[in-house]
């Protein structure tokens, strides 16, 4: 057992595996903010009728939906310093993640507004509400409800895929992890440790997802 995972050395090397966590978790969060942002902008141009809308909205999605993050991240940080574009690994990441991940929230978000009756937005007009008054205070409360689960998957997906961000240099949890087992001759333990670190963390988001759901249900139930 020793040989596949060294409690000890593991014991050990938690103190600077765990230091990477606060920077895991802003690159998180920070593009998941991005994301959502960027995300809904997207779905409401890939929904309009506008032609000048749509097709960048949909070249948009295809682009991020079809081209390896990594790739993408190596891009940011690597590649536009030869055109004298350079910023710091940190934003490269948090970059590189929001975007990436506007795409796969546009399609929830499209998808959940598209969800909400169309009688809602026809009682809205009726009442005098304009588009954006409409959209924010009948649609999108609404469909929120309904984005919550997949939107929770794309952010659990994020915390996982910010390892990605260790190959530019961001000091998140797997680069500490990589470090550790450099020192310590056991890259297997690290390697270990650090997915059962990001396994609790999974489990805190999906808690917090379920509690999310159900005030939006008493919410609904509340304000039919």
């Amino acid at each position: 057992m020793s040989d596949f995972f060294d409690v000890k050395l593991a014991i050990e090397n938690l103190p600077l595996i765990l230091s990477g966590l606060p920077m895991t978790l802003i690159v998180s969060f920070a593009s998941m903010g991005l994301g959502l942002v960027l995300g809904l902008f997207v779905s409401l141009g890939r929904s309009s009728d506008l032609v000048l809308l749509r097709f960048p909205a949909r070249v948009y999605i295809s682009f991020m939906r079809g081209t390896p993050i990594l790739v993408f991240l190596f891009i940011l940080y690597y590649g536009l310093p030869m055109i004298n574009i350079k910023m710091p690994a940190i934003m490269a990441a948090i970059l590189g993640f929001g975007l990436n991940s506007a795409a796969y929230i546009a399609e929830v978000i499209r998808s959940s507004i598209n969800s909400v009756p169309k009688g809602q937005w026809e009682s809205a007009k009726a009442l005098g509400f304009g588009y954006w008054q409409s959209l924010m205070k009948i649609i999108l409360p609404q469909s929120t409800r309904i984005a919550l689960p997949p939107l929770t998957n794309v952010f659990l997906d994020l915390v996982k895929a910010t390892s990605l961000a260790a190959v530019i240099t961001v000091p998140e949890l797997f680069q500490k992890a990589q470090i550790a087992g450099g020192r310590s001759f056991d890259s297997l333990t690290m390697y270990v440790l650090v997915a059962l670190i990001y396994w609790p963390v999974c489990i805190l988001i999906s808690v917090f997802q379920e509690r999310l759901e159900n005030k939006f249900s008493k919410f609904m139930k509340s304000n039919p």
